[in-house]
């Protein structure tokens, strides 16, 4: 190897070098807003967690008797429940609506498309607290035109804010919420589908529904169990509906309906920080089980596949 050669070597891996360099200022906004936003109030919690703050005595350090506390606390646990409850009936319905809709649209069934599309995905844009407001409007007691349309039809006396119907009302809420965003994966989730399949499918005769249950669903698996997982952890961190929604009915929504409206009356209204800190650890330590634990359940059933 001549001068010229290891002289030209030395340039390109130096240039190499810089380059690589260069990609680490791409990570860095990221890095420092998960630093910020997610690292530092994580760490603060735990810390704060283990120590009690009293009028008389000040702040004393107390170890696990905040965990305790929050572990033998019915009404956390009882919030733990109500939201898993959710979730399980929640998520199911929302994905098979949305990939019902994503399947239409797919196939270009439905004129207009791109209009459909971007019509159910506004409700995904609207903020969730917006989103709950209108809701309550649509669905008041005495003025909600959806409480009218009830009475019409027979069912006098409708009051979608009573215990019995305020958990249906949330799910319904949520489910127009999320609807268009799961939509849209899925969506693009079987625009992958390789479209010979499909056509081979069509040239044997194949039935539609068989074609999207047997062929297109089985090849968007991953993307459903992605969904089923993010949704999941939504869901247990229901929060803004169920709030909302106590404004408007005196005594529907409990202090501890879920784990967070828990961990928010428990810091705001009791003024008790580190317990609530306590429990929002708790609370992202269930998730993180539930979350590790679907991910575990995923990979054995991938290999005894």
């Amino acid at each position: 190897m001549t001068a010229v050669q290891r002289a030209a070597g030395r340039r390109r891996s130096t240039w190499i070098r810089r380059r690589d360099r260069r990609g680490i200022w791409f990570v860095v906004p990221f890095m420092v807003g998960f630093l910020l936003f997610m690292i530092v109030p994580l760490g603060y919690a735990i810390y704060t967690s283990l120590y009690t703050t009293k009028i008389i005595g000040g702040t004393t350090f107390s170890g696990a008797s905040n965990y305790s506390q929050t572990v033998q606390s019915g009404e956390f646990w009882s919030g733990v429940v109500r939201v898993i409850i959710f979730a399980c009936i929640q998520i199911p319905v929302m994905l098979a609506i949305a990939f019902f809709f994503a399947c239409v649209f797919d196939l270009g069934v439905a004129k207009f498309g791109r209009t459909f599309r971007t019509i159910f995905f506004i409700p995904f844009a609207v903020p969730a607290v917006v989103g709950a407001v209108m809701w309550s409007f649509l669905l008041e007691p005495q003025f909600g035109p959806i409480v009218h349309l009830a009475n019409a039809f027979g069912f006098s006396g409708t009051n979608f804010f009573s215990p019995s119907l305020l958990f249906s009302s949330i799910i319904v809420i949520v489910i127009w919420e999320w609807t268009g965003y799961n939509m849209t994966i899925l969506y693009t989730a079987l625009k992958s589908v390789p479209r010979d399949v499909v056509e081979a499918a069509i040239l044997d005769d194949t039935p539609l529904w068989r074609i999207i249950l047997r062929i297109k669903l089985p090849m968007v698996r991953s993307a459903i169990v992605m969904l089923v997982f993010l949704n999941t952890i939504g869901a247990l961190q229901l929060f803004t509906e169920p709030l909302i929604l106590s404004y408007f009915e005196t005594g529907s929504v409990s202090i501890n309906y879920t784990p967070t409206l828990y961990i928010f009356n428990t810091a705001i209204a009791g003024d008790q920080t580190n317990l609530a800190a306590a429990a929002a650890v708790i609370l992202g330590l269930v998730i993180v089980v539930i979350s590790v634990g679907s991910l575990l359940f995923r990979r054995r059933r991938g290999e005894l596949a």
